[in-house]
């Protein structure tokens, strides 16, 4: 294929050279003939016309779906998985295939066609026409999900997909730095990322961007569908900036394609470029028309509905197609990308006998590499954690360094990060090396390389969860990413946090000053409602440990957990140590008796840095009021739930009738489930700027405030004041 280069006609806003505002419509309707005619073969002119018929059709058979965005990409596509990316249909989780993220998840039909003309063998025509269905085996949801062949990870909340892509491409440039060899690179693959004009408004993509031009993933390449159309309408609306000139800023190459719709051979040049890019990451602004062809082309209403069958049957009639046959796949068009599957085997067979040799070369290494790949830890792991710990009082953020830093340190599997706050969340260990540019040097003197497993994110909380997700989805288990930050800044995550718990993603989020006790820094950094969320989210570990014994449970249960994400969640401040009360082994069962009693008038149930307080509290009940009283530890909500009813009934003993009550600094919501009362914090209200031991005052955390809570209680429970079923809010 000869290339042809690209000129620049009209800018990313839709403005000429001379200012003035061009209609996109218009433009495809003074320049298609031409185009048609100079650029386009008559193979990739069939080609074009039925992928976008196909899309027409599929979306008008249950009349719903995104046909616009899909239509308008088409050239792309062909360009992508005809010409340019390497890829196996028959073995869609090679190790070394080119990793493609589909960032507009909402155009999925773009992706999920290219798969079945490619040859995937699940997306077969019938399960391509389960798209909109009420097929409840649909492999063509409305948006993409990891499960399916050929799709790396699941997006859909727009800029999500961006920051993925950042992270599957850090991902291969650690795992090529760690394992290729001058005369063997066994990782070598390309990252693209398609991404529309929304995900360049959401921040998540654009703090991801910033990253990765300073990274200089060379291995990184965003392709921009520039239809200037978003739900409401033109994008003009709300933005008219110069993106062009942004990317440029953010140390990324940027090149322009003039005519997306039609230019296969100009995309195919501008991508081949980029591939073979050595400095920085690279953004290609392609030009295209949202719903080409149809009547509502270059319009908003094309972006979210079907044509109709009047409108699909007029765009087949001026393409020479049959208005009345839907779903028409020429062989012609067949035979164009019936190559795929034998390239695949192929390029998969050349890196089968590289390995091989690559193996004879470097036994030791290969052998290392193949554990990574099959997502298993040296069996040693858990003896790397300390079986016992300083009796000082410690905050659980420094039992949480005390027990993953020797882990980290031996185990390369783990690559670890945090959101600007290496010298308070206690994740870095002795020795560490940064993953950077190994050119770029800084003036603080934090240098390294792409062999580095400490990553600077930077404040950019929510890439640094949606860049962690891409990092352990590049091969499941190949790379257990860590993020860390304040407890309360991963409400800016969430979003990032619930996709890795939807993709069964094992990252793990260090959370660190997680509750009043943190104090001076005030009720913008108390974070008394983050809990219920995280607990309510579901396939996430919320892990809330007491103690460093119980932080070191939290931690093997997250290491454990090789398919869900887990938080583990620990205090600023000092607290005692209660071992040999507390054990790692309870808290890796959510909940556990720290403390019985025969015939127990009440159950205190302790929590994370105010199990210490639980356990005054019931002695002060025991000591001064003669009270019967157990005490439970419950770290996990999730942990508890999946033990045996017999373990349950058991740990909290309210079948039998003994009431139980939570002492925890934060609304109450969920705990009903297993206790009859809570001293909690009041839904009405925020927390409050004061040094911790003073929060604690201010809000009633003392065992002179709660020990009165708890006798009223219990006297009302005798009493009858308290229907059974009824929870009670003390607080």
């Amino acid at each position: 294929m000869a290339p042809i280069a690209s000129k620049d006609l009209i800018d990313q806003t839709g403005f000429s050279e001379s200012g003035k505002v061009v209609s996109r419509r218009r433009l495809s309707e003074a320049t298609t003939e031409s185009l048609r005619a100079s650029k386009l073969s008559k193979e990739h002119d069939l080609v074009l016309k039925t992928f976008r018929l196909l899309i027409a059709d599929l979306c008008q058979q249950f009349k719903g779906g995104h046909p616009g965005g899909a239509i308008g990409m088409a050239a792309i596509g062909v360009a992508l998985w005809k010409y340019v990316m390497v890829y196996a249909p028959r073995q869609p989780t090679f190790f070394n295939r080119d990793r493609f993220v589909l960032s507009n998840g909402h155009t999925c039909l773009f992706q999920y066609t290219f798969l079945h003309l490619t040859g995937y063998n699940a997306m077969i025509m019938e399960q391509l026409k389960s798209y909109h269905s009420s097929r409840t085996d649909s492999l063509c949801p409305g948006h993409p999900e990891i499960e399916i062949e050929g799709v790396e990870v699941t997006t859909g909340p727009l800029g999500q997909g961006v920051a993925n892509a950042v992270g599957l491409a850090m991902a291969s440039k650690h795992l090529a730095a760690e394992y290729n060899r001058p005369e063997y690179k066994i990782i070598s693959n390309h990252t693209w990322c398609m991404i529309g004009d929304a995900c360049l408004q959401e921040g998540v993509g654009l703090e991801a961007i910033s990253l990765a031009g300073h990274l200089k993933l060379n291995n990184l390449t965003v392709i921009y569908d520039n239809n200037q159309i978003t739900c409401d309408g033109s994008v003009d609306l709300t933005n008219r900036e110069d993106i062009n000139m942004k990317m440029r800023a953010c140390g990324w190459d940027v090149f322009d394609i003039e005519d997306g719709c039609f230019d296969v051979e100009g995309i195919v040049n501008v991508l081949r470029k980029a591939r073979l890019t050595t400095e920085k990451p690279t953004f290609v602004n392609v030009r295209t028309i949202i719903g080409l062809g149809s009547a509502v082309a270059g319009d908003g209403l094309s972006h979210g509905g079907a044509f109709g069958d009047t409108d699909v049957a007029n765009m087949k009639r001026n393409a020479g197609f049959n208005p009345d046959k839907s779903f028409v796949v020429p062989e012609e068009v067949k035979k164009f990308f019936a190559t795929a599957v034998d390239r695949g085997e192929r390029v998969t067979e050349d890196w089968e006998q590289r390995l091989s040799a690559y193996s004879k070369a470097y036994p030791e290494l290969a052998a290392e590499f193949d554990e990574r790949r099959q997502g298993r830890l040296p069996g040693n792991w858990e003896s790397l954690i300390p079986t016992s710990f300083p009796e000082k009082a410690t905050a659980t953020r420094a039992s949480s360094g005390l027990v993953f830093n020797p882990v980290a340190q031996q185990i390369k599997s783990f690559m670890v990060g945090t959101a600007d706050l290496s010298p308070s969340v206690n994740m870095s260990w002795k020795g560490k090396e940064d993953f950077q540019h190994p050119d770029l040097r800084s003036q603080c003197g934090i240098n390294g390389s792409y062999r580095g497993r400490y990553i600077h994110y930077g404040v950019r909380e929510h890439a640094m969860a949606a860049i962690a997700n891409g990092l352990a989805a590049y091969s499941p288990g190949t790379i257990v990413p860590v993020t860390s930050t304040f407890f309360m800044f991963y409400l800016y995550a969430a979003p990032a946090v619930r996709m890795g718990a939807l993709q069964h993603l094992q990252v793990i989020h260090a959370a660190t000053h997680d509750s009043i006790g943190m104090g001076e820094d005030g009720p913008t950094h108390q974070p008394l409602e983050l809990a219920a969320l995280y607990r309510a989210m579901p396939n996430l570990l919320y892990m809330r440990p007491g103690d460093s014994e119980e932080t070191a449970g939290a931690w093997i249960a997250a290491i454990g957990a090789k398919h869900c994400p887990s938080i583990i969640s620990t205090s600023r401040h000092a607290v005692r140590q209660l071992s040999p009360k507390t054990n790692r082994q309870g808290a890796q069962r959510g909940a556990y008796i720290i403390e019985e009693a025969q015939n127990a008038d009440l159950t205190v149930i302790g929590v994370g840095a105010e199990l210490g307080l639980a356990l005054d509290v019931a002695a002060k009940l025991r000591e001064e009021h003669q009270l019967a009283v157990r005490v439970v530890s419950f770290p996990c909500h999730r942990l508890f739930d999946k033990q045996d009813l017999a373990y349950k009934r058991d740990t909290l003993r309210r079948h039998e009738g003994t009431p139980a009550v939570v002492v925890e600094p934060y609304v109450a919501l969920g705990w009903e489930r297993y206790a009859d009362a809570a001293v909690c914090m009041s839904t009405d209200r925020f927390g409050q700027s004061l040094p911790g031991p003073k929060a604690y005052e201010y809000f009633g955390f003392t065992t002179e405030r709660i020990v009165p809570q708890l006798l009223s209680f219990l006297k009302d429970k005798r009493e009858g004041n308290v229907l059974a079923g009824e929870f009670v809010q003390l607080n």
